[in-house]
Formats: structure tokens, C-alpha cells, sequence
């Protein structure tokens, strides 16, 4: 194994033992287990607070009342996330010698997110007319060519939203769950962490998707600086679902400039390659020998500007890295996905994933007066995500070989879960 095995191998042979219920509280003490033990270290300066939840009025949308939490881990983590499309609005993280950023873009206010997620029109040709900042993404993230796709011998046809004369639909349409005030289940608070848990009902039909599907996630934020991401769902009639949380992350902050420089390491051996409309050409290809091959922990820029490369082109194509990878590990499991670092102040996220896939974007349509939470203009580059979720048109691949189904019939029970583990590294 390529990465991390020691840890992959302790974590099957537990998951094993006591079954998956337990996978979620596992991966996260198996996450500060290695940070403690590799080349990492937790956040030892613990200030001996409590982990704590507190809400306060951010406005309304769509004549609805949206709150947004403040979530602390009691050991220098904040996170500030919202019922209005469930969105991340910031995460506060220590660094060395305990500098605390925010290593999240987003929006200082609702109106804000409201006036980049809900403008109209869609652009004819070219990107989705919004930046997603933190959102929670369905019910398809990522790309579906044509706007269509058959399932059961059904063709449903769905709105488009992205690339030229919007051929494609992209994250779940317009107007999607991104755009939704989700209903507020509750709050939980222990010793270990603190959690959010929201619900949206996506109606049958909306977008051109079939089935309701009722949606619920929970936002838990641990004692051990733990982002734990939980989404569970039913629907009325056979469907196609993926979701993703689509946090851009800067790990020096938000407003430091370009992404470049700082670290990834990706567990992957595979990545799948895209057409000039960013949909994926069917491959699977081999990361090594190109400029993909992120199995080594390295800059993220060192050969973002390179199209010498087997596969180089495929930088141009995308302006940068707007790509799937495949994950090693089994399927359903939380697996190791990912590991990011900013030399500078040591912040470091590692990601744990049972998604089979993750993709990376670095930001390459962030263009115009993007105004941050902080006053600043983000820029291209300004960041990147790390979003876990299965591979860009699924609802095209139905039914053939390596690609993992993403059909949910009632009856069934959908389940996503990925954690962001943040320390310091030595």
C-alpha cells in the first residue's frame, strides 16, 4: 500500500471486529492516533474548555428565518456553519505557536451567499454562475453530461447549468440544495463534541430528478479538532443521488493568496480524465509519470502550470486541477482519502472519506470581485477543495465495471460520511 497502510490496516482489522456502527468514532481516534505517532502532532495546547454550540439570527431568506452556529471544540477549533444551504461559513484553526485563521472561504453575510448562489441567468457558456463557498451539494454533485441520463429504461431530463449552452448540469442544477434553508433537527452537546443536525425534502421531479428524497446532515465537531461530515437518505422512487460538502480550503487563510505552495497527498492511484466540457471520458488512468500523481506529499503548484506531462493537457482544459481521483480502500469503509499542509503555519487537514471518490478544485473560475469574509478579493488559486463523493457522471456509467453505483431505490437508505481531521505538523 502507498499510504499510510500501517493505519488503513488497523483500521479494517477494527472495523472487522466490531462492525461498521463504530467506523465513524473509530477513524476519528484512529486520526489522532497517527497524527500523534507519524509526522504529526494533535493539538496538544488544549485550553480545557468545553466543546459548545450557540446560535444567533443571520437573517431571512426566501421568507424564511436562517440562523447560523458557532460550534467550538473546546481545544481551539471554531466553526461557524449555517441553515441556509448548510454552509460552512468558516473554520478557525490553530496553527504553530497557537495562530488561529480562518482556513475557509465564504461570505461575511447571508445576503451575500444569497446574491452569488441564486443569480440569474445561468452563463450560456462557461461556468455555473456561482461559487459554492461551503455549501452542502445535491442531490447529484459534480457533472452529468447532456442534462439527461436513463435509469430503468427512463429518460429523465434535467435542467442544465454549466459549459457551453449549459449542456451540462452541474451539482444538482439551479437553484439546488445549495440555495435551501434546511430545517434545523437540533443540537447536541457532550463531552466529546458538538453537533448540528439539519434536514431538507428535495420534492419529486425538481430539477428533472425523480423521487422525494428527504436529506439529513449532521455537523459534529469533536473534542480532538474533528469536522465530521454525515449525510443520510431516502427517496420515494428509484433516483440517482450524490452529495459532497464543498468547503474551499486555504490552510495559511482565507485571504493569503495563492494555494501553490502548500501540500497534498492523495490516496489514489487512479485518476479519471475529462473531455473539453470537464465530463469524464470513461478512463481510469494511472497517476504515475503525471502530473496527478499526488501519492507523495508535494506543492500542489509544482506542475499545475505544466502540460509537458503525459496528461498535462488536461491542466489546460480545466485552467488547473478540477479532477477525480480513485480512492484506495474498500468500498463503504472510511478510508484514508487525503492529507494537505501549509508549510508556513503547519496546519494540516487530513480526510477520511467511505466515498469511493475525491475531487480536487483549485479554484480555476473564481473570477470578478469575489469580496471574502474578510474584505479581501479572492482570486484563481485562492484555494482548494477536497470534496469526497462518487465520480462525475455516474448516472451515465450505471451498470458497468469500476464504477460504484450511485442508484438509490426506496426502501434503501443512503449513507456518506467524511471526516476532516486538523492538527499541526511537526
Amino acid at each position: 500500500m502507498h499510504f499510510a497502510a500501517r493505519t488503513n490496516r488497523r483500521l479494517l482489522r477494527m472495523a472487522a471486529a466490531v462492525g461498521t456502527v463504530t467506523l465513524i468514532s473509530l477513524a476519528v481516534t484512529l486520526a489522532a492516533d497517527a497524527s500523534a505517532a507519524g509526522r504529526r502532532a494533535s493539538h496538544a495546547r488544549s485550553s480545557g474548555a468545553s466543546p459548545t454550540i450557540s446560535k444567533q439570527v443571520w437573517g431571512t431568506a426566501d421568507g424564511q428565518s436562517v440562523s447560523l452556529y458557532t460550534l467550538r471544540s473546546g481545544n481551539g477549533m471554531t466553526v461557524k456553519i449555517s441553515n441556509y444551504g448548510g454552509v460552512i461559513q468558516s473554520i478557525w484553526v490553530p496553527g504553530r505557536n497557537g495562530s488561529v485563521a480562518n482556513v475557509a472561504l465564504g461570505f461575511k453575510s447571508l445576503e451575500d451567499y444569497v446574491n452569488d448562489f441564486e443569480h440569474q441567468p445561468w452563463p450560456a457558456a462557461g461556468g455555473s454562475g456561482d461559487t459554492y463557498f461551503g455549501a452542502a451539494i445535491g442531490r447529484y454533485a459534480n457533472r452529468i453530461a447532456d442534462h439527461s441520463f436513463t435509469l430503468n429504461g427512463v429518460t429523465y431530463n434535467l435542467v442544465g447549468n454549466n459549459g457551453p449552452n449549459n449542456i451540462n448540469t452541474l451539482h444538482g442544477g439551479p437553484l439546488a440544495w445549495n440555495t435551501k434553508v434546511w430545517t434545523v433537527l437540533g443540537t447536541t452537546t457532550s463531552p466529546s463534541g458538538v453537533a448540528l443536525r439539519l434536514q431538507y425534502v428535495d420534492p419529486d421531479g425538481y430539477n428533472g430528478f425523480p423521487g422525494e428524497v428527504t436529506v439529513m446532515l449532521t455537523y459534529t465537531l469533536t473534542r480532538t479538532n474533528a469536522l465530521r461530515v454525515e449525510w443520510h437518505a431516502t427517496t420515494t422512487k428509484p433516483t440517482v443521488i450524490n452529495v459532497t460538502q464543498h468547503t474551499y480550503f486555504n490552510l495559511a487563510g482565507e485571504a493569503s493568496g495563492p494555494v501553490y505552495d502548500q501540500l497534498l497527498k492523495i490516496n489514489g492511484d487512479q485518476f479519471t480524465p475529462t473531455d473539453a466540457n470537464l465530463i469524464p471520458t470513461g478512463q481510469f488512468v494511472n497517476v504515475a509519470g503525471t502530473p496527478f500523481d499526488f501519492r507523495q506529499l508535494h506543492p500542489i503548484g509544482k506542475y499545475i502550470l505544466d502540460a509537458s506531462l503525459p496528461w498535462g493537457d488536461q491542466l489546460t482544459t480545466a485552467h488547473g486541477y478540477d479532477h477525480n481521483w480513485v480512492l484506495n480502500g474498500p468500498l463503504g469503509h472510511l478510508n484514508l482519502a487525503a492529507v494537505a499542509e501549509d508549510p508556513g503555519s503547519g496546519r494540516e487537514v487530513t480526510t477520511y472519506t467511505t466515498e469511493p471518490g475525491l475531487q480536487v478544485y483549485t479554484g480555476n473560475f473564481l473570477v470578478g470581485d469575489l469580496v471574502g469574509s474578510s474584505g479581501h478579493i479572492y482570486r484563481q488559486t485562492s484555494a482548494f477543495t477536497l470534496e469526497t463523493q462518487h465520480y462525475p457522471d455516474s448516472p451515465h456509467h450505471i451498470g458497468q465495471a469500476g464504477w460504484p453505483s450511485v442508484v438509490l431505490n426506496p426502501g434503501q437508505r443512503f449513507s456518506s460520511t467524511t471526516v476532516y481531521q486538523f492538527s499541526v505538523a511537526r
